[in-house]
C-alpha cells in the first residue's frame, strides 16, 4: 500500500512543483478525468498529455500551488486500487488585488493501476466549497499565457 500512497502524493508535487514530465509518467493513457461536479465538462478518457496542456494554461500562473491530501482511503484488488481523499487545494498569487489566495475544497476518488509499477488511471473530483478571491484564476491564466 505505501507503493500507491506514493504514486499518489509524487503525482501531486509533481503537478505543484510544475514536473509536468513526471506527472504524465505517472497516469495512463487514456486517463478518466472527472471535474464536471466544478462546472467541467462531464468526465471523459483523455489523452495525459491533452490534460497537462490545459493546466499548464493556468498553474504556471499562480506563484505557487499546493494539493493537500489527506487522509488516503487505500483500498487494493490485485493489480488495481482505489484512492479516496480530501483535498485542499490552494492557489496563491503574491500581492494579488482581493487578496492572494484561491483555495478550492472537496475530495478525490483517483483509481491506480499496476503494470510493472503504479501509475494513475483516473480522478474524480467532488467539489465541497470554495474560499479566497475569485479572481484569481482569470489572473493566472492571463499570467501563463
Amino acid at each position: 500500500m505505501q507503493d500507491i500512497s506514493n504514486t499518489v502524493q509524487r503525482f501531486f508535487a509533481a503537478v505543484d512543483g510544475r514536473d509536468w514530465d513526471e506527472a504524465e509518467a505517472l497516469m495512463t493513457n487514456p486517463f478518466y478525468l472527472d471535474y464536471s461536479s466544478f462546472g467541467a465538462p462531464e468526465g471523459a478518457e483523455l489523452a495525459p498529455s491533452d490534460i497537462l496542456t490545459g493546466w499548464q494554461a493556468m498553474l504556471p500562473g499562480f506563484d505557487h500551488t499546493h494539493h493537500q491530501l489527506g487522509p488516503l482511503d487505500i483500498t487494493q484488488n490485485g493489480n488495481s486500487a482505489t484512492v479516496r481523499a480530501y483535498v485542499t487545494a490552494t492557489h496563491h498569487i503574491a500581492g494579488a488585488e482581493g487578496g492572494e489566495l484561491w483555495i478550492v475544497y472537496g475530495s478525490y476518488v483517483l483509481t491506480l493501476v499496476n503494470d510493472g509499477g503504479w501509475k494513475l488511471s483516473g480522478n474524480t473530483f467532488t467539489f465541497k466549497f470554495l474560499d479566497g478571491n475569485s479572481n484569481l484564476p482569470a489572473m493566472a491564466q492571463e499570467r501563463a499565457a
